[in-house]
């Protein structure tokens, strides 16, 4: 398996650019940056830098030196993984690793005094912004506000995943890397599972071959999801149980692996033993559903245009009513990113966009399931990344 190269310090100065170049579009003096563990990505992006057992924080002003906050358990670590130039390392509290933790380390700041240093270095700023909208904590929101209180606060949420939606070359080969470990973590698990096994017995067997293979842990979203059943799979998230799986019942298995920071994902049913019809028409249809939405994925083109194939697919073969949501999503940093595609946005499909499509069929007599895949936009169109279900899907189907 060909390993790619970790980011490099020059890419993340070249991050930190790109967004002071919107930031000076936008009259913005000062943009803070928060990450937990639902969103982990928006100070790695800038820096190379996730914490553990904490939360982090950035801050970076239109010009001069960026902050990088971590809490006083990851500050160590944080002075391994920082890799932007130009940049110093502050201890705060508030993103500590327990609420209300009492730090006494040397030279440590809470927001408050960081904002008023930060102030005093740019005293002229007039407007900041925030990257976290879903996940900013009031305790630092508040004191950003209490110290640029003449200041308009606005927030930069569409900036700053803007800015991740297209790939750079260095990202492309990271989730070439982690598209073929999913891949492989899917063909070296399903061949073992076997009737009698529990959900959970299954999740384990993902996790540790992922391991194995050099994953830095499973996908930025969730654990391994071995929904099985009429019960089990109708759930669209879940977690797993000591449930024991037979034949002829779906399986569920949704896996993927982050690497180096970067996420794929591959969602794929399952069948041990005879395989019913109804359950063979519904995987065969979903499958290619999603073939001949992928095939419309061209640069240059619609995204509406890519969901209403598979729409326009499901409703001919009668299963549209099985259908809550045709998924067209982003993944990079997280298995599912902003911006979203969506019918009524018309979002343009563009050379260097990682993509993952996915077709959830729900609430059929004998349970739910989904096909989803990682593509790659490139200039001819989008070439599938996670190969398994295409082997699969026909071989354990199509008998």
């Amino acid at each position: 398996m060909y390993y790619a190269k970790p980011i490099e310090g020059k890419e993340f100065q070249a991050r930190v650019d790109a967004l002071r170049a919107k930031m000076a579009e936008n009259g913005i003096d000062i943009v803070v940056g928060y990450s937990n563990l639902l969103e982990i990505a928006i100070v790695r992006y800038y820096c190379g830098f996730a914490p553990v057992n904490e939360n982090s924080a950035i801050v970076i002003p239109a010009e001069g030196e960026v902050i990088v906050c971590s809490g006083q358990a990851s500050y160590d670590y944080c002075q391994v993984e920082n890799k932007l130039p130009n940049s110093r390392i502050a201890i705060l509290p508030e993103i500590g690793e327990v609420s209300g933790f009492e730090y006494d380390t040397e030279g440590q700041l809470d927001f408050e005094e960081l904002f008023k240093q930060v102030k005093a270095e740019h005293p002229g700023a007039k407007k900041v912004g925030f990257i976290g909208r879903l996940i900013f904590p009031a305790i630092i929101m508040n004191k950003l506000k209490k110290v640029f209180s003449e200041a308009e606060i606005v927030d930069c949420d569409d900036i700053h995943y803007e800015q991740r939606i297209r790939k750079s070359p260095a990202e492309i080969e990271l989730l070439k890397t982690n598209w073929e470990m999913t891949t492989k973590l899917f063909e070296n698990v399903v061949p073992r599972i076997e009737k009698g096994m529990t959900e959970r017995h299954i999740e384990g067997m993902f996790e540790a071959e992922m391991m194995t293979l050099g994953a830095e842990s499973y996908v930025q979203a969730f654990s391994p999801m071995v929904a099985t059943g009429p019960k089990n799979s109708f759930i669209s998230m879940c977690k797993n149980t000591m449930r024991q799986i037979g034949e002829s019942e779906i399986i569920n298995l949704a896996a993927g692996v982050c690497y180096e920071g970067y996420n794929g994902i591959c969602c794929s049913p399952l069948v041990l033993g005879e395989i019913p019809q109804k359950i063979t028409d519904a995987v065969l249809c979903a499958y290619e559903a999603l073939n001949e939405a992928s095939a419309l994925m061209v640069p240059g083109t619609p995204c509406d245009v890519v969901l209403n194939a598979y729409t326009d697919y499901l409703t001919k073969y009668g299963y549209i009513d099985y259908c809550p949501y045709g998924s067209l999503h982003s993944t990079g940093m997280l298995e599912c990113e902003a911006p979203v595609f969506s019918v009524n946005n018309k979002r343009i499909i563009e050379e260097g966009m990682a993509i993952c499509i996915d077709a959830y069929f729900k609430g059929m007599e004998w349970g739910s399931f989904r096909v989803e895949d990682c593509y790659l936009i490139t200039a001819k169109g989008a070439q599938r990344m996670t190969t398994y279900n295409d082997k699969a899907i026909p071989q354990i189907f199509k008998k």
